[in-house]
């Protein structure tokens, strides 16, 4: 596999992805332009055939050449057809072999960067961006590069030829195409090219939004809210509408000059051809004047093809810049002298913080430890840094000040596959794929047994999820109408957990979309998961963590109270506020004109680990 280096000429970047393949191009675009001066000849032997015409008529017996110039003609455009069909055979393998290499490049980077990177960048927009990029630029290389070097080589014979015959009609027929080149740059300018990115962003967005629209079209209907949900779509619409008009607009009077000049030949030639034969009839000039009536078409269908493959080269160079700016994300940094981890406390000492492109840190100086075989819980308002705390401790990102301790060695000088072999983590959003329940639990431990996966299954209470299915642990999700719901799906995911078995598990609001039902089997399930682990849990339903080791309260990227839950209490600050909140909402209040009913939720005992769960 070739290595990508990026270098500031951006064709030269192109063809880089095709390697040794390159030259085939090169050979390709010169069997184009070899093609482009041969098809120049055949009309040549038209002027030639019709000379022979106008010189024996009207006894046409006596021509010798008739028939010897109509095969000429058309051998040399077979000829020249062949010659640029071979040319394009070369270009084709050269843009196959630059498609493959450029997808696969780009799939081996994002392999290397950071999974943050995949939270900032929606995966079909990423997969949309290598499929769109790579078919513009294969598309430019195997078909547009070549006709561009026909493009510019024909003109150079074509000049060459209008100069041979007569060079008064040469000069007049080459003015036309001067005025239509002019033209022509003034529509391939920096401000056109920029105006074309916009227009294919633009053309994005809207694409977009209606997809969203369309898959948003139950919940829109049921809550009566269409106008409401139309709106966005309906702003990109507009926009793309907007846009489309000014470029238009833009584009209206050099087109239409661009046109008229470049087919507008015989309005030189023709009373140029008259002035000059005045009331003498010259056979000499006349065949002159058929010989450039002939061949000047030809100069609009060699302008416009250049000025179509100009487009063509600004999308590919559009479609190469979003590749780029992928393959310019860096990649983690590993370790040269890397260290295994030998315990399974984590520490972060002095850790601060921020996105990519933000100005604003989102942790500040952030310390404290979790033993192992520990317990700790954060908690606050949503947007306080915690869920972005928990993705630092796999690399999600990498911290900016200060350093996270896993056991003695800071994990920026553990090696990713080990990092990751001894951390498991939920989100709040599980992803099980459209497969086998068996195969998205295996993805936990690869190489496992049936045996071992049935066990993960039933310590993450999910056998009663296996009973309904209609082929039990083989039963894949998403077919013929199978779908699990949100806490099913959780299950599922603490089942990986589980058959992982890794040291530190990280719990990210893993009780977020489940109902009371599922939340008490989840909480169930922790104990056969979090049983001599070290534990980071992040949650909103205090309940759920009041038994933990340690609670840290984060707000705007800071740690502004630490202890355990009766601890906090007794401070009477920010999380006595948060508890009393929090049981303030788990009560429901019907008021009647006559009495006040008031409906308190249950705290349901869970009988492992003490776990408490609001029901």
């Amino acid at each position: 596999m070739i290595k990508y280096e990026k270098n500031k000429n951006k064709f030269l970047n192109l063809i880089s992805f095709s390697g040794n393949y390159k030259y085939f191009t090169v050979i390709g675009c010169i069997l184009s332009g070899i093609s482009a001066v041969l098809g120049l000849v055949p009309f040549i032997y038209i002027w030639k055939l019709i000379e022979e015409i106008i010189i024996v008529m009207p006894n046409f017996s006596n021509s010798e050449n008739l028939i010897q110039y109509g095969w000429k003609a058309l051998e040399y455009s077979l000829l020249s057809m062949g010659i640029y069909f071979i040319g394009l055979m070369f270009t084709h393998l050269s843009a196959f072999r630059n498609e493959r290499n450029m997808k696969t490049i780009t799939m081996n980077h994002l392999v290397t960067l950071p999974l943050g990177y995949f939270s900032r960048h929606n995966s079909g927009n990423i997969r949309k961006i290598i499929d769109y990029s790579a078919e513009k630029t294969e598309g430019f290389l195997a078909h547009s590069l070549p006709d561009l070097v026909g493009a510019i080589v024909t003109p150079m014979a074509f000049i060459v030829l209008l100069f041979s015959f007569n060079w008064l009609f040469g000069l007049l027929s080459i003015i036309p195409m001067g005025i239509g080149f002019l033209f022509l740059m003034s529509m391939m300018n920096s401000a056109k090219e920029s105006m074309m990115l916009k227009y294919q962003k633009s053309l994005e967005n809207m694409n977009s939004e209606a997809v969203e629209y369309v898959r948003g079209i139950p919940v829109t209907k049921t809550f009566q809210q269409t106008i409401y949900s139309f709106k966005n779509f309906h702003k990109t619409i507009k926009d793309y509408s907007k846009l489309v008009l000014n470029f238009s607009i833009s584009g209206q009077v050099p087109y239409t000059a661009f046109t008229v000049s470049v087919n507008g030949f015989f309005a030189l030639l023709i009373p140029a051809g008259f002035l000059l034969m005045g009331s003498v009839f010259n056979p000499k000039l006349l065949l002159d004047l058929l010989f450039y009536m002939i061949l000047t078409p030809l100069a609009s269908l060699i302008m416009n093809k250049v000025m179509f493959t100009s487009q063509n080269w600004m999308l590919a160079k559009q479609s190469l810049i979003a590749i780029e700016d992928i393959l310019d994300e860096k990649p983690l940094e590993k370790s040269k002298n890397p260290q295994s981890i030998t315990k399974h406390s984590v520490k972060f000492k002095d850790v601060s913080f921020k996105y990519p492109g933000n100005k604003v840190e989102t942790l500040k100086n952030i310390n404290f430890e979790i033993n192992e075989n520990e317990t700790i819980a954060l908690v606050g308002p949503s947007g306080g840094g915690k869920t972005t705390i928990a993705t630092l401790i796999p690399r999600f990102w990498d911290v900016d000040k200060g350093e996270i301790l896993i056991g003695d060695s800071n994990i920026k000088n553990i090696q990713e596959e080990e990092l990751m072999d001894n951390i498991s983590f939920i989100f709040q959003n599980t992803q099980l794929f459209k497969d086998s329940i068996l195969n998205n639990v295996l993805i936990g431990k690869k190489g496992a047994r049936k045996e071992e996966v049935m066990k993960a299954l039933s310590y993450a209470q999910c056998d009663d999820i296996i009973e309904k299915l209609p082929d039990g642990v083989d039963t894949v999700i998403g077919k013929k109408g199978v779908y699990l719901s949100g806490g099913e799906q959780q299950r599922i995911a603490l089942a990986r957990v589980i058959l992982k078995d890794a040291p530190i598990i990280i719990l990210d609001e893993a009780t977020a979309f489940a109902d009371p039902e599922n939340e008490y089997q989840i909480q169930k399930a922790f104990e056969n998961i979090t049983k001599g682990k070290t534990v980071l849990i992040i949650a909103h339903r205090l309940s759920t963590i009041e038994n933990v080791d340690k609670i840290h309260v984060i707000d705007s990227g800071e740690i502004i109270e630490s202890g355990t839950h009766s601890e906090l209490i007794n401070l009477n600050g920010f999380y006595k506020n948060m508890w009393e909140n929090y049981n303030e909402s788990v009560q429901w209040k019907v008021k009647s004109d006559d009495e006040e009913i008031v409906f308190e939720s249950e705290e349901k005992e869970s009988d492992i680990n003490d776990s408490r769960v609001s029901i």
